[in-house]
């Protein structure tokens, strides 16, 4: 595969992955700098000539997300003034994804004026993998790929668990997802219904359908401070299950996540590499990560030769 008129530079969010990506793709890396001055300021430096060149940058925008967010807009502001013919943001966990629309008066919508920043930026066109809402791609007005990364998390499971399988939703709100998952594992589907009878009370969690002597796994686009999982874990233990897994796209795993995983009755938690995630606390919180650096890498060489995406998922995950 020619692949002389694309190049592959890396942010400094996730390098290990951008070189998985770049194995996989055959696209090969660019020297960069990318650096940050005593104030906190970023700078980068394209260390070779991308004149005429198709541009991937991976650049997840995850913690810290306005450092890396920020390096990202730099990072393509550089590609454009060097003459790049496109950039494309290669963003696995897109950042702010959360705050899609207004939950309250006064209240910003993030996602969108993430969007206006990178299309201002100047970038021609978006991958990112399991965004934590769908609509958010009608933000941009330029191409977005929005890569399905539970399917490489479904086919990992699937060679470890395939007797008496239920896929279980943590809320009412990720269904959808889950159906998807059990239809690829031929499993059965249940939701954790969760309710407070009262502001600021312990949520009371109740199981819709038959978690009793299964093999659950609770699915999910992405786990923060893994309160609503641990907690949820938990539910469906009492319930009866035999084993409760988790397999979950990005793992932001933020504050207080890691001991709370650690104390948990969760018997395993299965992300992908989306987000770095140090080997101490994957043994503490009994975390197996799964590489989405050949999906990724199979998703650019395509978009590269003009070739379908949709075809490198099954029809389970097709919209």
């Amino acid at each position: 595969m020619d692949m002389q008129q694309t190049l592959l530079v890396a942010g400094t969010a996730n390098m290990p992955l951008a070189q998985k990506i770049s194995d996989a793709s055959g696209i090969p890396l660019c020297a960069a700098t990318v650096k940050r001055f005593s104030d906190g300021e970023i700078f980068a430096q394209i260390e070779e000539s991308v004149r005429g060149v198709h541009v991937f940058v991976v650049q997840p925008t995850c913690p810290p997300a306005n450092d890396n967010l920020m390096e990202l807009l730099v990072i393509i502001d550089a590609l454009n003034r060097a003459s790049a013919a496109s950039v494309t943001a290669v963003t696995p966990y897109y950042g702010y994804s959360r705050q899609d629309r207004k939950v309250s008066p006064r209240t910003p919508i993030t996602a969108k004026l993430v969007a206006n920043l990178l299309t201002a930026a100047g970038v021609d066109r978006i991958v990112s993998l399991d965004l934590h809402a769908g609509q958010i791609q009608g933000f941009f007005d330029i191409p977005f790929d929005n890569l399905y990364g539970l399917e490489v998390l479904c086919n990992h499971i699937r060679h470890q668990v395939n007797q008496n399988v239920v896929v279980v939703s943590p809320d009412a709100g990720g269904v959808r997802r889950a159906r998807s998952f059990a239809k690829n594992l031929n499993a059965n589907l249940a939701i954790i219904d969760k309710r407070r009878p009262q502001a600021n009370e312990v949520a009371i969690m109740h199981i819709i359908g038959d978690v009793k002597d299964a093999n659950c796994i609770i699915v999910d686009d992405m786990i923060d401070t893994a309160g609503t999982l641990c907690s949820g874990a938990k539910a469906i233990k009492d319930a009866g299950a035999k084993r409760v897994m988790a397999a979950i796209t990005h793992g932001v795993l933020s504050g207080p996540a890691i001991d709370r995983l650690e104390n948990s009755v969760l018997d395993k938690l299965i992300i992908t590499d989306t987000i770095p995630l140090s080997e101490e606390k994957q043994k503490r919180a009994r975390i197996e990560v799964v590489s989405c650096g050949e999906l990724l890498g199979e998703a650019l060489r395509r978009i590269h030769l003009g070739e379908s995406l949709s075809s490198l998922f099954q029809e389970n995950y097709k919209d």
